[in-house]
């Protein structure tokens, strides 16, 4: 029984539950982003280079083979390629993404530094007692406490 509460305490801690909401949004936000580049980003892009769709593209390294099998019968085996244009669609994707999120982090922080503004500093209405060096207050000329007189403070 001890395992099972172990995994209880560590599931429900706040920092896992933020992770996984975390990964929820993000993987929400990844479909937002994949639409953008495909439907949105890189048709424009196609068109402007000439009607190329990145996702096509590819460099082969062998071309589809057909062959007869010991027993006789027509087989294939599959052409093999690199797909460097799905690549480039991975990286204008990434590109995208990360633009996204730092978009995103730095709306947050300057949300957070208006928030977090220090208020305008207090000027001071107390003031130390040369003779017992109690808090008095900034316009009093005898202290309450020891009854010396104190001189007047400057004016500001």
């Amino acid at each position: 029984m001890g395992i099972i509460k172990e995994f209880k305490e560590f599931a429900l801690r706040g920092n896992v539950v933020d992770m996984a909401v975390a990964v929820i949004m993000g993987a929400a936000f990844n479909a937002i982003v994949d639409s953008a580049v495909k439907d949105v980003i890189m048709p424009p892009l196609g068109y402007v280079t000439g009607g190329l769709d990145f996702s096509d593209k590819k460099w082969p390294l062998k071309e589809k083979e057909v062959f007869i099998d010991e027993e006789g019968k027509t087989k294939e085996r599959p052409a093999v390629a690199l797909s460097y244009g799905k690549f480039i669609n991975a990286m204008v994707h990434f590109l995208i993404m990360a633009f996204c999120v730092f978009l995103l982090v730095k709306g947050i922080n300057t949300l957070r530094r208006r928030i977090e503004k220090a208020p305008a500093p207090v000027s001071p209405t107390m003031k130390d007692c040369p003779r017992c060096y109690s808090s008095i207050n900034l316009k009093a000329t005898r202290c309450p406490h020891c009854t010396s007189e104190i001189e007047p403070a400057a004016a500001s």
